[in-house]
């Protein structure tokens, strides 16, 4: 286990510092000593030099019971320094050294560069423990995985995975006493067991086979005949059936069920459709129970945090973090002598700029073909092809009139411009704090007469079918209920089955997780099936002022944004519900067809209202290619707000710009 861990300039001056257990100071100030100031030598000859290498390339520090490892910037002049007792075998020191340093002075370079600074305000504390916790659990994994790995290399495959039937020669002794339960055949003097036709018989049989097969004559029934009968013991009844002289047909058939005129089902039949009510013998959340034990508790610590004020903001710390390092590795490939095209830090797209190299001023005909390659991989990566083009056009305006002093220069040049390019696109230029919108309209300020009253914030979520509205609904409301907000769900789905019922167990889920935890409250409204879905939204309004809930969110039917029939019965339910904000779901998979959906969406409400925000689902399963987002962001200048990233209600995170950049630059 790490002691501690110190962040100091080369001056003394303690910049951030953690302790695990107490250290004592003169174990820091004896490393700053000897290291840096008098510059001794280490066992081995090996003398000490503050420079900006690996920790690992750094001798450790060692005095009485401690370790100390470190890791130097020296044109900052800053050290890292890491203390754990010297019996530990840490591996993973050298990688947070290593990271921490990276992650510290992308964040708080320009405070160091000031001139006659003394003091660095940083909050720096989740970054070190985010580094912590996953350098740990990358240890721990590999630890559970290797024990596995040594048993499935003494594993002999079998016959069923790789699809081989040559089986090692059987052990003696062993395989007579293993077959004998299995086959009641007394006449057999096999030692092996006899195989079964799915896994053992060829598609085609040799000549051999066949010679074989008609050693009995007429004496004995055939070899299939003979394995139905002394195939094992039955399981179903076969063998019971046989004695008895019964047929299969005899058995009870089941009941079929008997519809009416109007495609119900027949009152008396006395069977349940609706499973997905709870059995009246169970307890209910409505009942007061404890809830049913087969819901998992939600770590909001996992995908949120909690500012000073007693906010819950959802993180984007892990992309955040991920982006400096993976920019810090590309920099540092860029500046290792190039070995080929691989050796270039934009990989395939600067490989398209190595015939542009030398001290001139880039024109638009030396922009050309390295454009068209740029576009074709913004393609790749699922970018439509409009906004593909719009993001090469930036780019070539950026480069166009650039001095290349060398080649490692237009490779810095090309990343820069096409990062401003994609973060003009993704960058919302309106505020995305939803908490404080909330705020202002449940409870607006006091001092201001002209304030209206008090009043619920209204969410919509629309969009096309099976993007996931309903699940991201619900990870929109454990986000809600964990900053303690009442919330109403109304049910305005009121033509797909089931969307009612899914409804209703994500409020009994969201309801047994929040009473758990004490935070917030959540309802559900609902009217059934058939209903108009404006009035539905209309009337959930109501309710929810007349019952002073904090947000209401609503749920609507998933339409073709094609189908113009199905998409005018929007702006009929903005009238009547009156959304303070209508976000729209769309999918990271669906590709080009993402610019028509945005648009046609964008334009439903009415000639004064408009989209506010994209929830883009399923960025899980897409890997790098979230060229979706560009797309719908390009196709409307609506910002993208959340995005969904699992299947648990903490999977929901917000935009970090720099890491859907480093995704579609990769």
């Amino acid at each position: 286990m790490l002691d501690g861990f110190e962040i100091l300039t080369t001056s003394g001056v303690v910049l951030w510092s953690r302790s695990y257990v107490p250290v004592n100071t003169s174990l820091v100030n004896g490393f700053i000593k000897d290291v840096f100031i008098e510059e001794k030598a280490f066992p081995g000859g090996t003398a000490a030099v503050a420079d900006n290498d690996s920790a690992a390339k750094n001798p450790p520090y060692k005095k009485d019971q401690y370790t100390l490892k470190w890791a130097s910037v020296k044109d900052l002049g800053l050290i890292f320094v890491a203390v754990y007792q010297s019996l530990l075998h840490l591996s993973w020191i050298d990688k947070l050294l290593d990271n921490i340093r990276v992650i510290f002075t992308d964040l708080y370079e320009d405070q160091l560069r000031k001139p006659h600074t003394s003091l660095v305000e940083c909050d720096f504390d989740a970054y070190f423990d985010q580094q912590v916790t996953e350098l740990e659990q990358s240890v721990d994994k590999n630890a559970s995985i290797a024990p596995q790995l040594s048993l499935d290399d003494v594993t002999p495959p079998s016959g069923s995975e790789n699809g081989s039937f040559d089986m090692p020669p059987p052990i003696p002794g062993l395989l007579t006493s293993q077959t004998k339960p299995s086959y009641d055949n007394g006449t057999s003097t096999d030692v092996t067991p006899i195989p079964t036709p799915e896994t053992s018989r060829p598609s085609t049989p040799l000549a051999s086979h066949l010679i074989s097969g008609k050693r009995g004559g007429k004496t004995g029934p055939s070899r299939r005949a003979k394995k139905a009968t002394t195939s094992g013991p039955a399981s179903s009844g076969d063998e019971q059936m046989r004695k008895n002289g019964k047929s299969g047909k005899q058995l009870a058939k089941k009941a079929l069920r008997r519809w009416d005129a109007d495609g119900l089902a027949d009152e008396a039949d006395g069977a349940t459709l609706d499973y997905s009510a709870s059995p009246q013998n169970e307890n209910t959340l409505d009942d007061n129970s404890s809830g049913s034990p087969g819901i998992e508790s939600t770590s909001a610590e996992s995908s949120g945090t909690r500012t000073s004020r007693g906010q819950y903001v959802l993180k984007d710390l892990d992309n955040e973090v991920h982006s400096i390092l993976g920019a810090n590795e590309k920099k540092s490939q860029s500046m290792a002598p190039a070995a080929g095209v691989v050796g270039s830090s934009l990989g395939a797209i600067s490989g398209l700029f190595r015939n542009v190299i030398g001290g001139k001023v880039l024109t638009k005909a030396d922009l050309d073909k390295p454009m068209k390659g740029i576009e074709e991989h913004l393609l790749k990566k699922n970018v439509a092809r409009e906004a593909a083009v719009r993001l090469c056009d930036g780019v070539e305006r950026e480069l166009i009139g650039v001095k290349t002093g060398s080649f490692e220069s237009v490779e810095t040049t090309v990343r820069a411009a096409m990062e401003s390019s994609l973060r003009k696109i993704l960058t919302p230029t309106s505020s995305l704090d939803i908490l404080r919108s909330i705020s202002a309209i449940t409870s607006p300020s006091a001092l201001n007469p002209l304030s209206p009253s008090p009043r619920p914030y209204v969410i919509s979520i629309v969009g096309v079918n099976g993007v996931g509205k309903s699940t991201n609904l619900s990870k929109l409301a454990f986000f809600l209920l964990q900053n303690n907000l009442s919330l109403l769900i109304a049910a305005c789905d009121t033509f797909r089955s089931g969307a009612v019922e899914q409804l209703r167990v994500h409020a009994r889920n969201l309801k047994e997780l929040s009473e758990r935890e004490g935070r917030g409250k959540v309802e559900l409204y609902e009217k059934g099936y058939g209903k108009d879905a404006a009035n539905i939204a209309k009337d959930a309004v109501t309710y929810a002022t007349a019952q002073k809930f904090d947000v209401v969110l609503i749920d609507t039917a998933g339409r073709r944004h094609n189908d113009a029939r199905l998409m005018s019965s929007l702006e009929k339910f903005a009238t009547f519900a009156k959304p303070d904000k209508i976000l729209m779901v769309g999918e990271a998979l669906v590709g080009s067809d993402s610019v028509a959906q945005a648009r046609s969406f964008n334009t439903a409400f009415g000639a004064n209202r408009e989209l506010d925000g994209f929830i883009i689902s399923k960025c899980d399963t897409v890997g790098d290619m979230v060229g979706s987002l560009v797309s719908m962001v390009h196709a409307t200048g609506i910002p993208v707000v959340f995005l969904g990233v699992g299947q648990h209600y903490g999977d929901l995170r917000t935009l970090n710009v720099g890491w859907a950049v480093a995704l579609l630059m990769s």
